[in-house]
């Protein structure tokens, strides 16, 4: 019997998965279309728009997913992609009673952040989950979170007077006579400023700060069995040698963090794990190891593509801007409009655990499942016109965040941490974080403009390319200095 190539199989699969013949191969490319508008994919003959899977691979989908996602939504709210072998769940509320279900949908998948993170609690469930996330959870929320914010300011303030005084870079180049600078916000400030503070909110001394950044981007580079897998492994594995003997240390001589002033505000967070028991017994090096692999890898790049997809879209509603400047509190809300409109978190993968039926569509018990936080903040059935920018809108919540979410009065919270035990346990800090940053900056900035000519344009040759799927990577200003 004759081989068919893989291509024509793999054609004739998609084949049944899109619902339609493909004629035009299994590496088809898709059009790159107008922002809000999704290429046509066919339709079944009562009208119903078919969906290609292979969309997901595409350029198109990277930088204007938002259509695609709504077509999921309208017409296959559970969607089984045979390509990828994985469902889509892409409704707000469904999302949201999957992540409540702690018992139906408990863990990610194993192995999904072990190989590089070590053992964190990311892959656990039920008491032992709870366990690890009590341990620095509360290290990260209330009157614990309070403590950390003059650390927070201080690290913001040092950072941003070193675009005067440093010698030109190649993120930074200042004119003193002019008082003007052209600056390159994530590598003159948001790649680097949520690392500094995880530092000094964990207790990691200043001489191994550049090491601890170093450790951080090799681990991030290195998640998912990328090509950079082995420098993230070994970065965690010189992470984990460092503290251990840090962590040997605390145990009989904690540091302190301390307000302006110098006083006294509490143990920093690797004191504090090293002096709790748990079950009669001290935490072994392991389990705070893994809790702080955790806070680094959850804390710097949620941090980094907030500030800067925040300012972009600021940047590009002069109103809005205006509002935050003119109102600071008025920076909460900027924050988490940024996360419901384009958050750099897309979602979270799950295992269910039963069998079910969801929208008509049967899940075997251990199905890979995604939770497409990105699709519910942009679900019309929560909030309106979604692809619209505005800090003022009146169906967002942006109070305090709550790990049940807040769907009341009109409003809900966004997605982008998640909701239930699995929230992100760095959401509190990353806000904290953002929002003093982002005032600091707006405090000693004067005029600032986006450098139009060093960002990449749209497709259509006018205009800035918008920020699809994640954080953009770089953001040039012109700006004052005050």
């Amino acid at each position: 019997m004759a081989m068919c190539p893989f291509r024509d199989v793999l054609d004739r699969a998609l084949a049944i998965n899109v619902g339609a013949t493909i004629e035009t191969g299994a590496r088809t490319s898709f059009p790159l279309m107008p922002v809000g508008l999704a290429a046509d994919m066919g339709r079944t003959a009562d009208g119903t728009p078919l969906f290609d899977p292979r969309i997901f691979d595409s350029a198109e989908f990277a930088r204007n997913p938002y259509p695609y996602y709504r077509i999921l939504r309208d017409h296959y709210p559970v969607y089984f992609d045979k390509l990828h072998n994985c469902y889509y769940v892409t409704r707000y509320d469904d999302i949201t009673a999957c992540y409540l279900d702690d018992e139906g949908f408990n863990t990610i998948p194993k192995g999904s952040s072990s190989g590089v993170l070590g053992n964190t609690q990311l892959e656990l469930s039920g008491i032992e989950h709870r366990r690890r996330r009590n341990l620095y959870g509360r290290h990260l929320v209330g009157q614990a979170l309070d403590k950390r914010v003059p650390a927070i300011r201080r690290l913001a303030t040092e950072m941003i007077a070193g675009w005067k005084t440093d010698a030109p870079s190649e993120v930074v180049q200042y004119d003193a006579g002019m008082g003007r600078a052209r600056i390159e916000l994530g590598g003159a400030f948001a790649n680097e400023f949520p690392i500094r503070v995880v530092c000094q909110v964990l207790g990691i001394p200043d001489d191994a700060r550049q090491s601890f950044v170093y450790w951080y981007h090799s681990m991030m580079t290195g998640l998912g069995g990328s090509e950079t897998a082995q420098q993230g492994l070994e970065a965690r594995q010189h992470l984990e040698d460092y503290v251990e003997g840090l962590v040997e240390q605390r145990r009989s001589q904690p540091s302190f963090l301390t307000d302006d002033s110098g006083k006294v505000l509490g143990r920093d967070i690797i004191s504090e794990l090293c002096a709790t028991k748990v079950d009669g017994d001290w935490l072994s090096t392991e389990e705070i190891t893994s809790n702080i692999a955790l806070i680094v890898g959850g804390g710097g790049e949620t941090t980094r593509g907030a500030i800067l997809n925040m300012w972009y879209l600021l940047l590009q509603h002069p109103d809005q801007f205006a509002a935050v400047r003119a109102t600071p509190s008025l920076w909460d809300a900027a924050f988490h409009e940024t996360l419901r409109h384009s958050t750099s978190i897309g979602g979270q993968p799950r295992h269910n655990t039963f069998d079910l039926q969801l929208h008509g569509v049967h899940i075997p018990a251990g199905s890979l499942m995604h939770m497409v936080d990105v699709s519910a903040n942009h679900d019309d059935r929560v909030f309106a016109d979604p692809g619209r920018f505005d800090i003022h809108r009146s169906d967002l919540y942006v109070g305090k965040l709550l790990r049940s979410g807040y769907r009341a009065d009109g409003r809900a919270s966004h997605m982008a941490f998640g909701v239930g035990p699995h929230l992100c346990p760095g959401a509190w800090i990353s806000h904290q974080e953002s929002v003093t940053g982002s005032r600091l900056l707006a405090e000693r900035l004067g005029d600032v403009q986006i450098a139009a000519d060093r960002m990449p344009t749209d497709v259509t040759g006018s205009g800035l390319a918008p920020i699809g799927l994640g954080a953009i990577r770089a953001l040039w200003l012109d700006v004052e200095l005050i």
